[in-house]
Order: structure tokens, then C-alpha cells, then sequence
């Protein structure tokens, strides 16, 4: 009696287990996640934080998300707002949180007035706690490049990221040559040493410019977004290019030759592309950020897509699984269209 009971036990285990792995198996979600652009996600001892601009281009503060799940966002807090008056008193643009000896920092773009968007420069906020939803503090203006003739000192720069290759920091961004008085500029990628987080210390390097076919045909060619990938050794900046108001913004790809060399050498780095474009039914794929699923198994891109042909910047928020190539080199795929289910990440 005992046998049969260990038995029909040990068959009820087997049949719950089962189906709580074919429930697990099939968890679903679908595109769009939610709305607005220039997506920028860090996980971080459990949860994953969504640092975004509030509301559209014209933003005057940031906000950051706090969820369990990659594919839910969190409620926003507010952690910073824009002064009354200065530099960064309006136009806040793509804000990202990381974190570093134990402060997270907001490296953002801003500026005093627009449009026309001549003033953008780009700014850091430092945290008071531990906390990534907590109180910032202002570090100030980046040096993004010196122009004693402008009143903030420096060339017009967004889209900062930020990161270790062996033990030196750099800083990535999307600038211009020099300051215009048109926001029809050329904008290209610079990088640069910081010798701590809210320090540039060495003078910056272009890295790239739109000088590619698929980077160019467009009423403005540029580069922008740039964001650290890095994996088994391998550094790549993955970047936007082509107009993020139009429906053929697209992602680019510098891969450093070699790890072990000298980041601000230009040579140094290779481009190819787009490595991820949009399609007939997903418009303008660009300035995406990158994290893998809680359990750290699968790699996953965020990015943002237009809603519309027209010219516009109305965007929303995707997700998609991306693997890596037997090169090393990162497989972004083709972009998934809104509704089409998808697994949820591994381990969510």
C-alpha cells in the first residue's frame, strides 16, 4: 500500500511538474511594451530600471521605472527636473542610468531653448543614495568638445553612454564637428577618456561619420545614439543612423579590431551595417539599449519604433531576443511587428 501511495504521489509530482513546464514555456507577450523613445534599461540585483525623458522632445524632467519584469515597466518616478533658467533648462533628450562605485549616474542631453535644437549639450546627475530612484544632484556640463565663442564653453553633443574597456572609462556621443545656427548639422560619434564619472579628461576622437550608403540618402545624414555592446572580450558600439523622425532610421555597427588596443585610435574600429532596419510593417528600428533575461541566459535589444510613415516622432517601446554569431559579432535579427507573441524572457 505504501508503494502504490509513493507511487501515485511521485506520478501526481511528475504530472504538476510538467504542467507547470509546458505553462512556463508558453508565457507570451507582445510589442509595443509602451510608449516613447530612446529606451534605456540596466538590470540590477533583481529588477530592471527604465530611465526615460518625461514625455515627448520637449521634456523638462526624467523619470526612472523599477519592475521584476523585463517586459512590464514599472510606475515612473520623477528623480530629476530642469531648472527654471541655464543651459539644461528644457529639451531633456534620452536620458541613461549606470552605476558606478555605488552611485548611479544620468547622463542626459538638454538645452536652454529650441526649437530650433542649436543648444543641446549634455549633462550628468549624480545620486545621493543608492537608491536609482532617488534624489540626483547636478555634476554639470560634459566637455564635449571646447568652444570658447559659446556661452556653456562647449560643441553640441546627445545621446551620451558610457563604459569600461579594461580599467578606463569612456565616454560615446553624438555630436557635431562645431556649432551651427541650424539644426540641419551633420552629426557624428566621438569618443573620449573620463577619468571619473562625470569627468571628460582627454580631448574626444571621431569615431565615425554617415559616409556609408545605407547611412545616407536622407533629408540629414547622421549618427547618433551609440551604445557599448560587450561580450567574451569583443567591444562594439551599436549606434542609430540614418533620421529618427523618418520611417528608415536603422542601427549601425563599430567593432573594435582589437580588445586589447587603443579605443581612441579611430583606425582601431570597423563599421558594418545596418546590423537592424525596419520593415513594411516596423518603422524606423533605432536607438536601442541592451540586457539579458533574469536568469542571464538570453541577450535582448530595446528599442523604439515609429507609429506612423509620416515624419513625426510619435514612437513606442519594443523588446526582442537577439543571439550572437559564431564571429562573436551580435544577430539582431529581423524586427518583430506590434502583436505578434513572443516568450517572455528566460527566467521571467
Amino acid at each position: 500500500m505504501r508503494r502504490i501511495c509513493c507511487l501515485l504521489l511521485a506520478s501526481l509530482f511528475s504530472v504538476n511538474f510538467c504542467a507547470a513546464q509546458i505553462k512556463k514555456s508558453t508565457l507570451k507577450f507582445t510589442n509595443p511594451i509602451g510608449t516613447g523613445a530612446d529606451p534605456w534599461v540596466i538590470r540590477h540585483r533583481g529588477y530592471y530600471y527604465v530611465c526615460q525623458s518625461n514625455g515627448d522632445i520637449n521634456s523638462r524632467g526624467i523619470s526612472v521605472r523599477k519592475s521584476s519584469k523585463l517586459t512590464e515597466l514599472g510606475k515612473p518616478v520623477t528623480v530629476w527636473t530642469t531648472p527654471a533658467t541655464g543651459w539644461n533648462s528644457s529639451q531633456v533628450w534620452a536620458p541613461e542610468l549606470h552605476y558606478f562605485n555605488k552611485k548611479w549616474y544620468i547622463y542626459y542631453a538638454a538645452g536652454k531653448a529650441g526649437p530650433p535644437y542649436i543648444h543641446q549639450r549634455s549633462g550628468v546627475l549624480e545620486s545621493v543614495t543608492d537608491d536609482p530612484q532617488g534624489k540626483y544632484i547636478d555634476k554639470g556640463i560634459l566637455n564635449t568638445g571646447a568652444d570658447s565663442q559659446d556661452e556653456t564653453g562647449m560643441i553640441w553633443a546627445i545621446d551620451v553612454n558610457v563604459g569600461y574597456i579594461g580599467k578606463k572609462l569612456y565616454a560615446i556621443w553624438s555630436g557635431w564637428e562645431q556649432n551651427a545656427t541650424t539644426d540641419k548639422t551633420s552629426q557624428h560619434l566621438y569618443i573620449a577618456e573620463m577619468s571619473n564619472p562625470w569627468t571628460i579628461s582627454s580631448n574626444r576622437v571621431k569615431l565615425s561619420s554617415p559616409d556609408q550608403p545605407w547611412e545616407t540618402g536622407g533629408p540629414l545624414d547622421l549618427n547618433e545614439g551609440p551604445q557599448f555592446l560587450m561580450r567574451n572580450g569583443q567591444v562594439f558600439i551599436i549606434y542609430s543612423t540614418r533620421e529618427s523622425w523618418t520611417p528608415e532610421y536603422r542601427l549601425g555597427q563599430l567593432r573594435l579590431k582589437d580588445p586589447s588596443g587603443n579605443p581612441l585610435d579611430a583606425g582601431n574600429w570597423e563599421k558594418s551595417g545596418p546590423v537592424f532596419q525596419g520593415t513594411a510593417k516596423v518603422l524606423g528600428t533605432g536607438h536601442a539599449s541592451f540586457t539579458q533575461s533574469p536568469d542571464g541566459k538570453e541577450w535582448w535589444i530595446f528599442y523604439h519604433a515609429k507609429r506612423t510613415k509620416s515624419p513625426g516622432w510619435a514612437r513606442d517601446l519594443r523588446l526582442q531576443k537577439f543571439t550572437w554569431g559564431a564571429d562573436g559579432c551580435p544577430n539582431f535579427g529581423t524586427p518583430v511587428p506590434a502583436g505578434v507573441p513572443l516568450s517572455v524572457p528566460s527566467g521571467e
